[in-house]
């Protein structure tokens, strides 16, 4: 079945429901498709401290109001999965199993997610003292011991933000020396709240509730150590530093990439007409909830411009 919109976003997370917003409530017929439920990754979130006016939402109940405001505006949320685009002509295609979109602009915002250990209660843990986002979650480590897994920039960089409010920061590596940059390296060496365990991978992650401790194994030697929360902490903080991988393979060959995101300009632009990016999937240097969100309204009002000069 062919469906007609003026405006089709592509991803229900914080950057496409702003993006729906701001299209629906310019009066665009305004439709978003997303192969799960409407939210991305902060629906895994226990608590969203840091955007503005909500410290202490539950993502969840974040992601729900979105939804709300924009269907109240008119936007129409759809339960489909994207697997293909034709964005050769002045009308946008997508194509989903059952039916195809016909689009004047179309808004990717599909996201990116972290790079996963795939260790026994990852899952399990996520959002009970597994986190892949030490901005997001580091208050909620205030005094605690925590675990940094990853050698690269992030992992390190990450790791010396979490000492600022962690007791203790151990950063776990495969390797026997960080991939870091040396200046990050060299300021990672020199904080005396950081520990680290070389030649180390994560075995398993383990609690009741929350996570209580984690399993550790020297992959030269092959010993398996167990490092257990402090008897009053009750918790260790677990955050995952290995890669972020964006949600980008549907549009590859298609829109300009770098490392797997989407180029975009200032404007949300990408390099085909009547084609935007918002959110984690494009190239950016922060990627937040507010970040997410911004794009997403920059995204719509460039579409409106852009339908209103050409159709």
């Amino acid at each position: 079945m062919i469906r007609e919109c003026d405006v089709l976003i592509i991803g229900a997370g914080p950057a496409g429901c702003s993006a729906a917003i701001y299209a629906a409530r310019g009066k665009l017929d305004t439709i978003v498709l997303d192969k799960g439920n409407p939210g991305g990754q902060i629906v895994i979130t226990a608590e969203v401290a840091n955007y503005p006016g909500c410290p202490d939402d539950t993502g969840p109940d974040l992601m729900k109001r979105m939804v709300k405001q924009a269907e109240d505006f008119g936007a129409k949320f759809i339960c489909d999965e994207v697997i293909g685009v034709d964005f050769s002509g002045k009308i946008k295609i997508v194509k989903t199993p059952e039916n195809e979109y016909h689009a004047k602009a179309v808004i990717i915002a599909t996201g990116a997610n972290p790079r996963k250990l795939g260790c026994p209660g990852e899952l399990e843990f996520t959002g009970k003292g597994v986190s892949y986002c030490a901005t997001c979650d580091a208050d909620f480590f205030r005094d605690l011991e925590v675990f940094v897994i990853g050698g690269g920039d992030t992992a390190v960089e990450e790791g010396m933000y979490l000492t600022k409010f962690a007791r203790k920061v151990y950063l776990v590596h495969r390797r026997d020396e960080l991939r870091a940059a040396k200046s990050n390296q060299e300021k990672a060496l020199k904080n005396e709240k950081m520990e680290f365990i070389w030649n180390t991978v994560v075995e398993e992650i383990k609690g009741d509730g929350v996570v209580q401790s984690i399993v550790l194994r020297n992959v030269k030697t092959g010993e398996i150590t167990e490092y257990h929360a402090d008897e009053d902490d009750g918790i260790i903080g677990v955050f995952p530093f290995i890669g972020v991988i964006p949600n980008s393979k549907l549009f590859e060959g298609i829109i300009n990439m770098e490392d797997g995101y989407i180029k975009t300009n200032d404007k949300m632009e990408t390099n085909i007409p009547g084609v935007y990016a918002a959110g984690d999937v494009r190239v950016k240097t922060l990627r937040q909830v507010v970040t997410a969100t911004s794009d997403g309204a920059i995204a719509s009002f460039e579409a409106e411009k852009y339908i209103s000069d050409n159709f």
